[in-house]
């Protein structure tokens, strides 16, 4: 009984979620177009937007849904890159935590599924040094964030482990996306809408450079890894 409890709670949050098309707010096109209204309520309400957004990306990580780079940039453009970094990566974390929870649970088995494949490629991995492994699956985005959230559950990682490694190793990629946010709030307030040359403010263009120093880890890390 007590685990059909938070098993029904879940299944009203998806059902609430899709029955509002929530998810579908979740893109660039849906920011622009309520920028204004997202600012004029976050300096009105500044504290419980703070609580709405951390609350609207828990969610979003624990349900896996699609939108989490435009969730990021949001928390930049809203709050700043100090405030909205400390709001992702801690909304994150907990997302993913509760991802791993439930993943404990009866729908364990559902989840394992839809892990398929990726189960036995990271299997090894977690068996030799469950905590840095995870952390450099977090630093370095060799695979889907939705599947590094998920398998650890399964290969009997701690859940210590598994919150600690989650929150330093999404710091870096959470600082870079919020950044950009507070470039993109920039074009808006220009009018522009996004294209290769409007997108390109000094903001921007540093925290595509992080980006791009990101998007280069997984070369250096399978190079040091075959030699």
């Amino acid at each position: 009984m007590k685990k059909l409890v938070p098993l029904g709670i879940l299944g009203i949050v998806i059902a609430l979620v899709y029955a509002f098309d929530l998810h579908s707010y979740l893109t660039f096109e849906a920011l622009q177009e309520n920028r204004l209204l997202l600012q004029n309520f976050v300096k009105e309400n500044f504290f419980v937007s703070i609580i709405l957004f951390f609350f609207i990306y828990v969610i979003a990580v624990a349900l896996s849904l699609p939108g989490g780079a435009v969730m990021s940039i949001t928390g930049g453009f809203l709050f700043g890159t100090i405030l909205g970094t400390s709001l992702v990566v801690g909304a994150a974390t907990l997302g993913a935590t509760l991802l791993f929870l439930i993943a404990k649970t009866a729908l364990g088995e559902m989840l394992q599924q839809k892990a398929g494949p990726w189960l036995e490629k990271m299997r090894k991995g977690f068996q030799n040094n469950a905590f840095f492994y995870l952390l450099t699956l977090r630093l370095v985005p060799l695979f889907p964030f939705f599947i590094v959230n998920l398998v650890p559950a399964f290969l009997g990682v701690k859940i210590r482990d598994y919150i600690l490694a989650t929150f330093i190793g999404i710091i870096p990629g959470s600082f870079v996306f919020v950044s950009v946010g507070t470039g993109i709030g920039s074009i808006f307030d220009r009018g522009e809408t996004f294209s290769a040359h409007s997108i390109l403010t000094p903001e921007i263009l540093i925290a595509l450079v992080g980006l791009g120093i990101l998007s280069l880890l997984p070369v250096v890390f399978k190079y040091f890894k075959k030699h």
